[in-house]
């Protein structure tokens, strides 16, 4: 079903919640070209931590078709598939080279995504993005341990010193 001239495009599929992997396992079987960039991550469960494939964009896939040609509203009805991402009567499209980025930058099945910064300075913010304070501000005191800082967080109307792995924080 797939074709591979020129006029063929990537679009975009939402999916249900976490069946990323039933639609690319169902638009598969019917002959086309699917793909879910996944990121490893580090979760937390009975108190072990395990390296995880998860999707780069939960509840999204790409799909490679030339919408000209190919059927593509059976997209719709595929299990696993919610909807396609459409601009008018149209699905809308991806650019090829930022599908062919996320390729590029796979390690093993994974999309690798830049190290964290070394170091932060005091008083700079930034964006807690792991663990229970998951997208809450705080603002840099210290630098610990060569791999942990210090922040300062506001928690229930109080300020609170919190110490934090450096892969767990982004610049706010």
């Amino acid at each position: 079903m797939i074709t591979d001239c020129d006029d063929s495009q990537w679009i975009v599929a939402s999916t249900h919640p976490h069946k990323e992997r039933l639609a690319l396992e169902h638009l598969g079987r019917q002959g086309f070209k699917a793909y879910c960039p996944r990121i490893r991550r580090r979760i937390r469960h009975a108190r072990r931590l395990q390296e995880v494939l998860r999707p780069l964009f939960p509840g999204y896939v790409f799909i490679r078709l030339n919408p000209q040609i190919e059927q593509w509203r059976s997209i719709s009805a595929t299990f696993g598939v919610r909807s396609l991402i459409c601009f008018g009567e149209r699905p809308g499209t991806v650019p090829d080279q930022f599908v062919a980025s996320l390729y590029a930058t796979e390690v093993a099945g994974a999309v690798t995504i830049p190290p964290a910064r070394e170091s932060y300075q005091p008083g700079e913010k930034v964006r807690l993005r792991e663990g229970p304070f998951d997208g809450l501000i705080a603002t840099v005191l210290s630098a610990g341990d060569c791999d942990r800082i210090v922040v300062l967080m506001d928690l229930l109307k109080r300020s609170v010193r919190v110490r934090v792995a450096l892969n767990e924080v982004v610049p706010a």
